[in-house]
């Protein structure tokens, strides 16, 4: 119960803290949630770790191994006895000459002596055999595989950097979009909650005339026409609003369902833009495939260490211990050894010269790709600017047209008032100012969201 307390505490907390955000705290947030952001995080960690482990190539190797068997075989093998000829060294020339004394009824040689050449049987038994040994290795010359392996590694933590500081700004620009959506449907249901008491009221207005007599009935239902018009727009407003705050609270890592969520007009962009500091190669994109350039450069070195020669040292300590030949142990001795390994590549039908040119055709591609995604950059630079640039005259415009919407619904309205003005028309006006002052908060919205992709496309975020 009391962790349930504590936790309610925690929670009515958090909502009074997240009443009001500006723009600065909405991205903070979004920041410090995003699942995007926390792979691009991880995948930075990813690559420093192979960096790390690549750069271990460099120092020798150490392994330890062990074996034990065990063997209930008992094999034997067995060998007759009998007797053996002899020879006797020829005092001329040394050599050994067989013992002849003469020949057998048969033929067969009868040798002067006889050797006895006992039967023999020979059991082995296997039982436990165990063994260990400590072995190290030491790499002198690889063609320059640990050289470019580590090299294209470092390039992909540059790449897992660039990749990050992409993810925030396209973090920062769905967070600055969200923001200025839902200050945009906040002020259109103001906008709309006006339109509704204006209409609302004018048709209190026109029912007490019509239950006065000075009013018809089609007239009357005219005015019912437009205060549910106006009713259905402030629903529609309602609604926005709702999703607008969702929609936010999804971005920054808040529950969707947080109502208290209040976002403040603190920043707005009013300035005119200096397209002359824009530069797309401060962008991440640009930084992240001149390293794939990079990358692939040292993949082409990757490629032809395979075929250059290669040099190893070695050492190894082993023991042995086992199998029992007649009660007595065949193996129980250490043994050390060293030596060199070279390897040197020397025909392979091509192989090594069409995997190099493979790797040289991908860096090319590579290059290729840097030269036309920096194009595609300049061209969403440009569209970043102009779309701007008609969002700010957009502004301008809409200011004027509710300017002058404001003076026609005076001018209606006391017209309308001393009957030289249809309802028609008076009602028309109404309907200017609402489109209109609608048109102006959309269009501020809109110059603020292009804002922040201009802010982007630049390289300026």
């Amino acid at each position: 119960m009391r962790n349930r307390i504590i936790y309610i505490f925690l929670l009515m907390a958090f909502a009074v803290q997240a009443q009001d955000l500006t723009l600065e705290e909405c991205r903070r947030m979004a920041l410090e949630t995003n699942r995007n952001g926390k792979i691009s995080s991880l995948r930075k960690l990813m690559a420093d770790d192979n960096l790390k482990a690549y750069k271990t190539n460099y120092l020798p190797k150490f392994s330890v191994t062990g074996n034990y068997i065990y063997s209930n075989a008992k094999p034997s093998l067995f060998i007759d006895g009998g007797y053996l000829p002899t020879f006797t060294p020829n005092p001329t020339t040394g050599a050994l000459e067989p013992n002849i004394i003469g020949y057998g009824p048969d033929g067969s040689p009868v040798f002067g002596s006889y050797a006895l050449m006992p039967e023999l049987n020979f059991d082995v038994r296997i039982e436990s055999v165990f063994s260990g040994g400590a072995r190290v290795e030491q790499p002198i010359y690889m063609g320059g595989k640990i050289d470019a392996s580590v090299r294209m590694a470092g390039q992909a933590v540059k790449i897992a950097s660039y990749d990050i500081v992409k993810s925030e700004k396209e973090i920062i620009e769905k967070t600055d979009e969200a923001y200025w959506n839902l200050l945009k449907v906040e002020e259109l249901l103001k906008s709309a909650a006006t339109y509704r008491n204006v209409v609302a009221e004018f048709s209190r207005q026109m029912e007490n005339a019509y239950s006065a007599g000075m009013k018809n009935q089609n007239e009357l239902q005219k005015v019912r026409v437009r205060v549910n018009e106006a009713e259905l727009l402030y629903r529609r407003a309602e609604n926005g609003v709702k999703l607008a705050k969702m929609n936010l609270c999804y971005i920054i890592g808040i529950p969707l369902n947080t109502t208290s969520v209040n976002v403040l007009d603190t920043n707005s962009p009013e300035e005119d833009i200096d397209d002359m500091h824009a530069d797309i190669t401060n962008r991440p994109e640009y930084g992240m495939l001149l390293h794939q350039v990079e990358l692939k450069k040292q993949n082409v070195r990757l490629v032809r260490s395979d075929f250059m020669p290669q040099l190893a040292a070695m050492a190894s300590y082993n023991y042995t211990n086992g199998i029992k030949l007649v009660d007595s142990k065949l193996f129980n001795n250490a043994t050390f050894y060293g030596g060199v390994n070279l390897n040197i590549p020397v025909f392979n039908w091509g192989e090594g010269r069409k995997k190099i040119s493979a790797a040289r055709t991908e860096v090319l591609i590579a290059q290729t790709q840097l030269a036309e995604v920096s194009d595609l950059m300049q061209l969403e630079l440009m569209r970043a600017l102009n779309e701007y640039d008609e969002a700010s005259l957009e502004v301008k415009l809409t200011t004027t047209a509710l300017d002058q919407a404001e003076i026609n619904l005076k001018m209606s309205r006391d017209q309308y008032e001393v009957g030289m003005e249809t309802l028609a028309d008076y009602l028309e006006a109404q309907s200017i100012w609402q489109k209109a002052m609608s048109d102006l908060i959309n269009a501020r919205a809109k110059r603020r969201i292009t804002y922040t992709a201009y802010m982007k496309a630049a390289g300026l975020l």
